[in-house]
């Protein structure tokens, strides 16, 4: 009988220290992803981890996997060639608000459009960290940054709404503060199959701290956060008291037990419907009016790319006459020379 070797966390550790300043969130989130590997199964020599330019972009050179660090934005491309060399690799891209957003936010789109089986890790620290704090496409307006000593006067992006919009079809949001709600959706994001996005609500402590402060303080969190459970009703709250309800085109925050609220009024949540319309409106929720959808928001299946591309390749040469390069030599026009 084979002996089959099941990972563990110390074979995706390395024996360095990750350079990231401390307090970053890049820390808490490395260690997420080191406790969700082993869980999905995956031996460390089948896992890519790949990255572009920025703080976030290190991650290849922190955990015991093959890795490529990439240019500025390009990530993405790298991924979808490495996933269509070898399919069966486990293929990871872990990129920044920046890098992904604005110099690669062309790759970034592309990538969910096609749907290659790739987890996408995105860090939103909301500033571009390694240059020193400019804004960055996320950015919330009228920040002032290094670059914007007025006040940005850009609309951010929201990557979950950009994700939907490009026919995304697994989207999750996650906080560096929570361990196991990372760990946890990671393993979910691993399992799916298609192009799996993750937003990492991230802190930058040294150009953006406490810029999500209003869902990470102790005494916010519980009001802030709405976390999401597929089949659950979508609930939050200190004692578990608030609910979202549908109401005309939109959601409506109540409290069960007031005006004849019930908790079976309370909406449950529906991430696997291919309908994204719902999901499009958790994920674009924002305070003060509503909390921030947090976990799995979308998880629906579709056809995968290199899934269909490799049935095409095989389809078409079984149909194919022409099997060697002599075949293709004497196909089509020819003339010969006596």
């Amino acid at each position: 009988m084979e002996n089959i070797c099941i990972p563990s966390i110390q074979d995706f550790k390395m024996n360095q220290a990750a350079r990231w300043c401390p307090g970053c969130g890049g820390h808490a989130v490395l260690a997420a992803v080191q406790r969700a590997l082993p869980e999905t199964g995956v031996k460390k020599e089948k896992v890519v981890f790949v990255s572009g330019i920025g703080c976030s972009s290190r991650f290849p050179y922190y955990i015991n996997t093959y890795g490529f660090h990439g240019l500025h934005g390009r990530g993405a491309a790298i991924a979808t060639g490495i996933k269509l060399a070898n399919p069966e690799l486990s293929v990871w891209l872990v990129t920044g608000d920046g890098d992904s957003m604005a110099i690669g936010g062309n790759h970034f789109i592309h990538l969910l459009r096609r749907n290659l089986d790739i987890n996408i890790l995105l860090f939103n620290n909301k500033i571009y960290g390694l240059t020193k704090g400019q804004y960055s496409p996320t950015t919330p307006k009228g920040s002032v940054t290094k670059s914007s000593p007025d006040g940005t006067i850009e609309n951010p992006f929201l990557p979950g709404e950009l994700a939907m919009g490009a026919q995304g079809n697994f989207f999750a949001r996650v906080v560096d503060t929570d361990v196991e709600m990372m760990k946890n959706v990671f393993i979910q994001a691993a399992r799916h199959k298609g192009t799996s996005l993750v937003e990492v609500l991230q802190n930058c402590v040294i150009f953006n701290d406490d810029i999500h402060a209003e869902i990470t303080r102790k005494e916010l969190r519980e009001e802030h956060q709405l976390f999401l459970e597929q089949g659950k009703p979508m609930i939050f709250g200190k004692n578990r008291e608030n609910g979202l309800i549908q109401e005309g085109d939109h959601f409506k925050v109540v409290k069960i037990g007031e005006n004849g609220i019930r908790k079976e009024d309370i909406l449950v949540h529906d991430s696997i419907n291919p309908d994204d319309t719902r999901h499009y409106m958790l994920a674009r929720m924002t305070l003060p009016q509503y909390p921030i959808a947090m976990g799995v928001i979308r998880a629906c299946n579709s056809s995968v790319y290199e899934t269909m591309l490799y049935d095409q390749i095989r389809s078409m040469r079984s149909s194919s006459k022409i099997l060697k390069m002599d075949d293709l030599l004497t196909s089509g026009n020819i003339f010969k020379i006596d």
